[in-house]
């Protein structure tokens, strides 16, 4: 089982409009409301895939109760700690084609939820073969407790793949406790490595992601958007390039391309299928309106058209 675990989750409204008027009225009639959070994007990818997954992290209110009606809806199991306070919305407005967030911080949390929380995690770690932490923390939470949470499961052998990003994601780097695998950017890499990235210089690349910062880690994927990803998976190096593909709604999807790196490690498959699986899950997200979804007939026509390349160092 695929242990997911979302903090920091919401419920994703989505407003569709014509014409943003701004200091007017908008009317809306075609409202989407969904279980949102970089962590249950994940989940429906390995919902998705067939592997048995298990959603977990923070909600609380109605708005927590709500995120977990839509995911019973979508028959994914979840086991969330229960806050007393009030899950977040995210509400994007999709206008004459941009799209406007407004997103909510979230609740503040106390040192009680802190404890508690972990208290529950560790509940789950039997459970899992596989943990995947995506996104940000709450607040109240301290900085470097997905380091806490990565202890922990390293203390039993399960390998977590790391989403995240500033701060947070520095913390990790700078400790001894690191991810099996971690899912960057170039923005990202380039920012929290201080350096410079030619994307299309495969010396740049390797030296990127043989920075001291990411020794010990098994999977450094870095995402080059269109362009596809630069990996290092155990010492060797891999450049993926995928086909042009008509993109509807980019958002979601390197969440869903960590949901098929996770059913790749998961399985046992061969590093080149594992990235063909996570690059194809990706594309097949953005060529869907709604974040997070993947239609599984178009699989193995797209799958076909990735390709995995092994570079060798200089």
């Amino acid at each position: 089982m695929i242990l997911t675990i979302t903090m920091n989750p919401s419920v994703d409204i989505s407003y569709p409009l014509a014409k943003f008027n701004i200091n007017d009225i908008n009317r809306v009639k075609d409202v989407r409301k969904t279980a949102g959070g970089k962590g249950l994007n994940v989940t429906r990818g390995i919902k998705y895939s067939g592997i048995d997954v298990l959603a977990s992290g923070i909600v609380g209110g109605t708005t927590g109760e709500y995120i977990q009606k839509k995911l019973t809806e979508n028959d994914i199991k979840y086991d969330f700690y229960i806050t007393k306070q009030e899950s977040r919305n995210c509400i994007a407005i999709l206008h004459e084609g941009n799209q406007t967030e407004i997103l909510e911080s979230g609740p503040v949390l106390t040192e009680q939820d802190v404890i508690h929380f972990f208290n529950h995690y560790q509940t789950l770690l039997s459970q899992a073969k596989v943990i995947t932490i995506s996104g940000s923390l709450p607040q109240g939470f301290p900085v470097n407790f997905y380091v806490q949470l990565i202890e922990k499961a390293n203390k039993n052998n399960i390998p977590v793949l790391l989403d995240s990003s500033g701060n947070m994601l520095h913390e990790v780097l700078i400790s001894q406790n690191k991810p099996y695998l971690i899912k960057p950017n170039k923005s990202e890499l380039q920012q929290i490595l201080q350096v410079n990235i030619d994307e299309q210089n495969i010396d740049s690349l390797i030296s990127a992601v043989n920075h001291p910062l990411l020794d010990n880690i098994a999977f450094v994927i870095v995402s080059l958007g269109k362009n596809g990803a630069f990996a290092r998976c155990h010492g060797q190096y891999y450049r993926v390039t995928i086909p042009r593909i008509n993109v509807v709604n980019p958002v979601g999807s390197g969440d869903v391309t960590l949901a098929g790196l996770a059913v790749g490690i998961h399985q046992n498959e061969p590093v080149e299928v594992m990235l063909k699986r996570a690059m194809t899950m990706g594309m097949l997200n953005t060529m869907e309106s709604q974040t997070g979804f993947v239609n599984m007939q178009n699989y193995d026509g797209y799958f076909q058209q990735v390709v995995v390349q092994q570079v060798m160092d200089k």
